[in-house]
């Protein structure tokens, strides 16, 4: 044994090494494109449309606040110096606002064009403010409703890397500090994705610390013996370690989900290191040598503990059923995490454990003493009271499938962002002064003959855009016909109620001759190359996934009611239309998920025990919790969103352990000769304790999650926590009671 020590522990440090360098090449990645659903096929739509046209997130907003009114001399200078500054910052191909745009004038010399704020001219400011305040182009887009804010909008480049990323916002707070502005707010996909993958570096780090000192303080309390606290820290801290390096040495990039990765390895590697542990000592009480205690614990905890590990991967491994690419990722990368902790465990720390006696390893003394009777106690309870836990649990699997029916999916983007973050406040400012985040658009398909530039199908167009714009939830619409209004109202002295689509097929044509002379034809941003094809651009505010569906569904039911589609036929897309879809999907892959789970778990079962009576006790109580936290999720108003899915995963993969260990301490007596109850009963006094442990820890361990400033890891560290100890109920009350009925 001494050699075979020696070897396990050499090849664990080997190991050690080479993750500790593996785990500093881990990267951190974040792009709102992750979350599209895998094969839906109005992503593939949509993929196809920002081919043909630019991508519709390609945008950075600045919004510059003056509280007395942005009409003021100096203010209006340094917003000025700052659009054309900006276009100098890397990764910025055009800038612009309100600063530098001019209306076009027909004249009897031509076309001229006069400034939208006369920068230079104080006294024609109430006048500029009147105007600006009333064209639709500007007001939500370029300047607020009340006049106080002024934006900046940037186009950059298309799929920037996090190094770009983070440079141009560096290089955007440092041109922002040179001048003296108010304040400042920032919206865009390249801020997102800088600022979020920030966050989720400081939560590894800080989930990792909190939970890592939790640990260490429940491992002191338990044990209170140098050696014995020693071993259990080091062993746990090695399966972390050891993950990462996993993690590193795969290329595997960190998502917004990987805050939970410390906390899971951290209580995962905890419980198997309990379980271990108290068996080990438990066996060196009863007088076994240290070779024989040892052999035993591996034997029958090992075995266990193979079993629970298998099984919570194959929890997480459920997840590979979603579609979106952060979920899978999450659940594989987790199932690897489980089955490391477990080969660190049953190797590393059998190995250091087998070299010490039990006053080394834990401080015996009223502590003990204390879970016996409570395991006593728990045991007499479920002896005597059967029927009050079978209607209490039938009462309260009752109330939660009425929860379950009233689970929403209309979660807000508002809700997954940082909380107290200043990314979250920009948001929160760009949805009430402005028109928002949530990009959708229209895809515009000329039938026939038609082009997309005739004005039969702009007409058609036209129609759409005012419908839009009577949606409170809308209030800013694009498009082509934006270029014919703008020189209607150029063609008709600039007077604003000039600014409509021409209503003569006369007009059209003499405007589009003029247009077709413009450098830049007619905005190919907006028209296809092939002419067929258009867009409308729009944003809508973060009403929720389900809300925005009802308003789309409506619009969609108007345009099929009121245009003609042998002119020209209209398709809503857009990344927020398709993020919203992961709502649904989340639904769907979450069943089809946990339904493969159930059935893999059933067969091992099966196996194990060869007895379908055994099958159907180990389910009951696990699927008990799920149907819990569904009742949970519903009574507590929490949209159940991507984040919030892998919830019933860990629930599941994390609750069966408990199950497992009990009933194999269970089966272990029986096959010793013990009837049904002596079986029971020992598997309380000698299991119950290390279940009720590892459930605490797992409550605490998740709970940390309560830190966090990601919004989806409060909800799960929550909902996990306080799931879990329903899972522990459900392991002592429920099992002995379906034991004593199906097993007579």
């Amino acid at each position: 044994m001494r050699r075979i020590r020696v070897v396990i522990i050499f090849i664990f440090t080997i190991l050690t090494i080479a993750s500790i360098f593996f785990a500093t090449q881990l990267k951190f990645t974040f792009d709102f494109s992750q979350f599209f659903p895998e094969g839906d096929p109005d992503l593939a739509f949509f993929q196809e449309f920002t081919e043909e046209f630019e991508n519709d997130a390609n945008f950075f907003l600045v919004a510059l606040p003056r509280k007395e009114g942005v009409f003021e001399q100096q203010f209006l200078e340094d917003v000025h110096d700052f659009t054309l500054k900006a276009r100098a910052i890397d990764n910025i191909l055009e800038s612009q606002s309100l600063t530098k745009f001019s209306y076009p004038l027909k004249t009897p010399f031509g076309i001229t064009t006069i400034p939208a704020i006369h920068i230079d001219q104080p006294g024609k400011y109430a006048k500029d403010r009147d105007r600006l305040l009333t064209d639709e182009r500007f007001v939500y887009n370029l300047i607020d409703s009340a006049g106080t804010t002024l934006v900046v909008a940037l186009k950059t480049g298309d799929k920037m890397d996090l190094a770009a990323a983070n440079k141009l916002i560096t290089d955007l707070d440092s041109l922002v500090q040179t001048y003296n502005f108010e304040d400042h707010h920032y919206l865009g996909q390249t801020y997102f994705q800088s600022e979020l993958v920030k966050m989720q570096q400081e939560e590894v780090i800080t989930s990792a610390l909190i939970s890592g000192f939790l640990v260490s303080l429940i491992i002191f309390i338990l044990y209170r013996r140098p050696y014995g606290i020693a071993i259990a820290l080091v062993s746990i801290a090695l399966g972390m370690v050891l993950f990462l390096g996993f993690l590193g040495a795969t290329g595997r990039e960190l998502s917004v989900m990987s805050a939970l990765y410390p906390v899971l390895m951290i209580i995962v590697g905890t419980s198997d290191v309990i379980h271990i542990m108290s068996k080990y000592i438990d066996e060196l009480r009863k007088g076994l040598p240290r070779k024989e205690a040892i052999t035993v614990t591996i034997k029958e905890i090992g075995l266990a503990t193979l079993l629970t590990s298998t099984t919570t991967a194959i929890g997480f491994a459920s997840l590979l059923t979603s579609r979106i690419g952060p979920i899978k990722d999450f659940g594989i990368n987790a199932a690897f995490g489980v089955m490391i902790a477990y080969i660190t465990v049953v190797f590393f720390t059998t190995a250091l454990l087998s070299m010490f006696k039990t006053d080394d390893l834990i401080k015996l003394g009223k502590n003990n003493q204390f879970w016996e009777n409570l395991m006593e106690k728990t045991y007499q309870f479920t002896l005597n009271h059967p029927i009050r836990i079978t209607i209490g649990s039938i009462l309260v699997a009752a109330i939660s499938f009425y929860g379950i029916s009233i689970i929403t999916t209309n979660y807000q983007l508002a809700n997954t962002l940082p909380i107290g973050k200043k990314i979250t406040k920009d948001f929160q400012f760009f949805e009430k002064q402005f028109a928002g985040y949530r990009p959708v658009e229209f895809g515009v398909f000329a039938a026939g003959d038609y082009e997309a530039t005739d004005f039969e199908v702009l007409q058609e167009m036209d129609k759409v855009e005012q419908y839009l714009k009577t949606i409170p939830a809308i209030k800013s619409v694009n498009s082509v016909t934006s270029v014919y209004k703008s020189i209607n109202q150029a063609f008709n002295q600039n007077k604003q109620t000039a600014y409509v689509f021409p209503k003569r097929e006369k007009d059209f044509k003499k405007q589009k001759r003029f247009i077709d002379r413009l450098p830049n034809g007619s905005a190919n941003v907006l028209v296809s190359k092939d002419g067929k094809k258009a867009r409308i651009t729009t944003k809508i505010l973060d009403l929720g996934a389900d809300s925005v569906q009802a308003v789309g569904n409506r619009i969609d039911a108007w345009i099929i009611a009121n245009t003609n589609p042998d002119i020209a036929t209209f398709k809503k897309t857009g990344s927020g239309i398709i993020l919203d879809k992961n709502a649904v999907y989340a639904r769907e892959s979450l069943l089809q998920g946990l339904g493969i789970a159930v059935i893999i778990i059933s067969l091992l079962m099966a196996l194990l025990f060869k007895d379908w009576r055994m099958v159907l006790i180990s389910l009951v109580p696990n699927v008990f919790p799920l149907i819990f936290a569904g009742g949970l999720l519903g009574f507590l108003g929490i949209e159940l969103e991507a984040g919030v899915a892998i919830l019933f995963a860990i629930v599941f993969g994390i609750a069966v352990d408990d199950t497992i260990h009990f009933l194999s301490k269970f089966k272990l007596s029986k096959d010793k000769g013990m009837s049904n109850e002596a079986a029971i009963h020992i598997t309380f006094l000698e299991t119950g304790k290390a279940i009720c442990l590892t459930s605490i820890i797992l409550f605490f361990g998740f709970l940390i999650m309560l830190f966090s400033v990601n919004p989806p890891s409060v909800t799960v560290g929550l909902m996990i926590s306080v799931t879990l100890f329903t899972a522990l109920f459900s392991d002592l009350l429920i099992i002995p009671v379906l034991i004593r009925w199906l097993m007579k």
